[in-house]
């Protein structure tokens, strides 16, 4: 005889974590502004995504389990959820610590004729990491990516929420020493952007 399972075990869904599994580090104000997010939505479901990019930045860039229950808990939605989506959008730094300045160099087909991948070797060679990597004082990571959508600037760049293109060998030199004087992480900055462009000020007084 076959094992049967109840009707309402097939209909259960993994729930929301309950409070005491969760450490809250979303500020009072960052709180305010995920109800300001959540109330542009039919359902707090579909705030899943600003959700994650204020969580990014409340986490200092990362998505950390921790991150991803807190969201989980907030929107009332599974852990097994929230982290289905974050890791699908490469976009997210889901359990992966990247440097203070994220740098994204364009390697699509624009760039790659354009030197892209001169762009991303000479990176990688100046910083001494590998494609992905992180330089050990946590300064900086750099990443190939796919087209950033400038092709009319290549080679292009994206670090936080600035382009940069045309660019040379000169030109990275430069950026390099004014990022490494920058006192902000332009990888919070960028997640704080997409938060705000996201919501009114008025929203969240």
């Amino acid at each position: 005889m076959k094992n049967v399972v109840p009707v309402e075990m097939m209909k259960a869904r993994p729930k929301a974590p309950k409070r005491e599994d969760v450490r809250i580090r979303f500020s009072e104000e960052a709180m305010k502004e995920l109800n300001a997010l959540i109330s542009h939505y039919p359902n707090k479901k579909a705030a899943i995504l600003p959700a994650l990019w204020l969580a990014q930045r409340e986490y200092g860039g990362e998505i950390t389990a921790d991150a991803m229950v807190e969201v989980a808990y907030h929107l009332e939605r599974s852990y097994a959820e929230i982290e289905g989506v974050a890791t699908f959008y490469s976009l997210y730094n889901v359990n992966h610590k990247v440097g203070k300045h994220l740098i994204d160099v364009c390697t699509c087909l624009s760039c790659q004729l354009c030197e892209g991948y001169n762009v991303l070797k000479y990176l990688c060679d100046k910083l001494n990491i590998p494609n992905g990597g992180t330089t050990k004082d946590g300064m900086f990571t750099v990443h190939e990516v796919e087209c950033l959508n400038a092709c009319d600037r290549a080679p292009v760049i994206q670090v936080g929420d600035e382009y940069y293109g045309p660019i040379d060998t000169e030109f990275i030199d430069k950026l390099l020493d004014k990022l490494r004087n920058t006192q902000e992480s332009t990888v919070v900055r960028y997640a704080d952007e997409v938060v705000k462009a996201q919501i009114n000020k008025e929203e969240i007084l």
